[in-house]
């Protein structure tokens, strides 16, 4: 039986990537610092049937044990949010660069035959835009100043409107937040480490990623997370800008099922690989499903017309580099999986601590 450490496996993805192992017949290792902002309950964190090890993936002594006769790595242990890894720089840059690296080296002389690592679409920044006349743009950047006026629309060289479209992995990485960063640069060591010693790597671009098991109290979690916190004690759901920007939301158990394909599949061994549902929603029109989920339609989200230092206006996914080297198809749907995620969040209960979190960023001139 292959022996499997996931890094961050006690975590929201991590937790629910060990238990598609273990269904698969996998021994599965664990490795997770158990963060208080992450885990507010330690405890209920720990899947069934998995070896844990408590302990920092920077501490070498603990990354050293934690590797023991292991077969594969799942690395998913990292400091995640954009607004927070803007003024927590260095805690974001040791957490997820120098984690990744003190890892890596551990792994040297070991029989480990493959790695994949969690990377984000953060890393694309705006994603693909088209012209009106279908001449398709590799890098596209909003205007601080557009911004700061109200423009939220990207736009091309000549301020002409452009057209969102799905995002591909031949599309130029652009940095807009240390989170990103830190995120592109776990990608590239893993995928140098597994050129230079033999070792098949794979980097999996996660879009934005929902289900039961969210750090529910943790303003810096996923957007759904954020919103269902809000309306669960009866507060309107915080929208930067107008709410039309556009993201791609893909279920946990889905991303679980790619990390188990993309320790699996042979041909994906090289590779950066999206893993989303390849549809496109509106931030606003998610704010407003998820309110009729949870029995609130009443209660309209909060649109402040301001923006975060570090956000994008759109970006989803091309799935196809997934279908084609992993067999991957979404099988969780967004609209028809926020029954479940609403009933989840209101057996869980939430603190809210998105005025705490938007606070944090204002008084840091972080939102704008």
């Amino acid at each position: 039986m292959a022996v499997i450490l996931v890094t961050g496996g006690c975590g929201f993805i991590g937790r629910h990537v060990a238990e598609e192992l273990l269904g698969s017949g996998y021994q599965v290792r664990i490795l997770d610092a158990m963060i208080d902002q992450v885990h507010a309950d330690a405890e209920a964190a720990v899947p069934d049937g998995a070896e844990v090890i408590r302990g920092d993936v920077r501490d070498k002594a603990i990354v050293e044990k934690a590797l023991e006769n292991v077969d594969g790595v799942l690395h998913l242990a990292a400091e995640v949010g954009v607004g927070q890894s803007m003024y927590e720089i260095a805690r974001y840059v040791g957490g997820n660069d120098l984690g990744t690296a003190v890892l890596l080296e551990a792994m040297i002389g070991k029989k480990i035959k493959r790695i994949v690592v969690a990377s984000s679409m953060s890393v694309y920044g705006e994603g693909r835009y088209q012209t009106k006349n279908g001449i398709s743009l590799d890098l596209v950047r909003r205007k601080a100043e557009r911004i700061k006026a109200g423009q939220w629309a990207a736009t091309g060289p000549d301020g002409e409107d452009l057209v969102p479209v799905p995002t591909d992995e031949e599309k130029p990485v652009d940095l807009a937040s240390i989170y990103a960063l830190t995120k592109y640069a776990q990608e590239k060591q893993v995928l140098i480490f597994g050129e230079a010693y033999g070792v098949e790597a794979v980097a999996l671009r996660l879009f934005n990623v929902f289900g039961a098991g969210q750090a529910l109290s943790n303003p810096y979690t996923g957007v759904l997370a954020n919103f269902a916190s809000r309306l669960a004690n009866g507060q309107p759901p915080m929208i930067f800008e107008d709410g039309r920007q556009r993201r791609d939301f893909v279920h946990v158990r889905d991303v679980a099922r790619a990390f188990r394909l993309a320790l699996e599949k042979p041909a994906a061994s090289g590779h950066v690989i999206n893993i989303g549902s390849g549809q496109a929603y509106t931030i606003a029109e998610v704010a407003a499903l998820l309110a009729d989920a949870m029995g609130v339609p009443d209660i309209a989200p909060d649109i402040m017309n301001k923006a975060r230092s570090g956000d994008i206006r759109n970006c989803f996914a091309d799935i196809s580099k997934a279908r084609e080297l992993l067999g991957f198809e979404p099988q969780h749907r967004l609209e028809n999986s926020l029954g479940p995620f609403a009933e989840w969040v209101r057996s869980t209960g939430a603190i809210d601590r998105g005025a705490e979190m938007k606070r944090q960023l204002e008084e840091r001139g972080l939102v704008s």
